[in-house]
């Protein structure tokens, strides 16, 4: 599956009743509560002398990615966009791949 597709077919079950304002508002605190719940089977694995739940941990990753392509879907790009605009910034930033000093120092601009 191409990752379009995928923001494709994710986005038949959006909320057609929300204003692009609100599904931009909805996936951004999305991305929050599914993150902490990503961090919340880490945790309890790294802290607290669980297995590492990794079915958990890929069906939260999968809700991960549902609302970030509500986020590119509120500001009306393609996912593949957001995905390239991403490794474009990794490969100025590191260009002979990931240097310590590189992500110490940044340079002016360099978001």
């Amino acid at each position: 599956m191409r990752v379009n597709e995928y923001q494709e077919m994710a986005m038949a079950t959006l909320n057609p009743e929300l204003s692009k304002r609100d599904v931009l508002i909805n996936s951004v605190m999305g991305l929050c509560g599914e993150s902490g719940e990503a961090i919340d089977i880490v945790k309890r694995w790294m802290a607290q002398g669980h297995d590492l739940d990794r079915e958990h941990l890929i069906k939260e990753l999968g809700d991960i990615a549902w609302y970030l392509a509500e986020a590119a879907t509120a500001l009306d790009i393609p996912l593949e966009k957001v995905f390239q605009g991403n490794i474009d910034k990794l490969k100025k930033r590191y260009p002979e791949g990931f240097e310590v000093q590189r992500s110490v120092v940044r340079l002016k601009g360099d978001l």
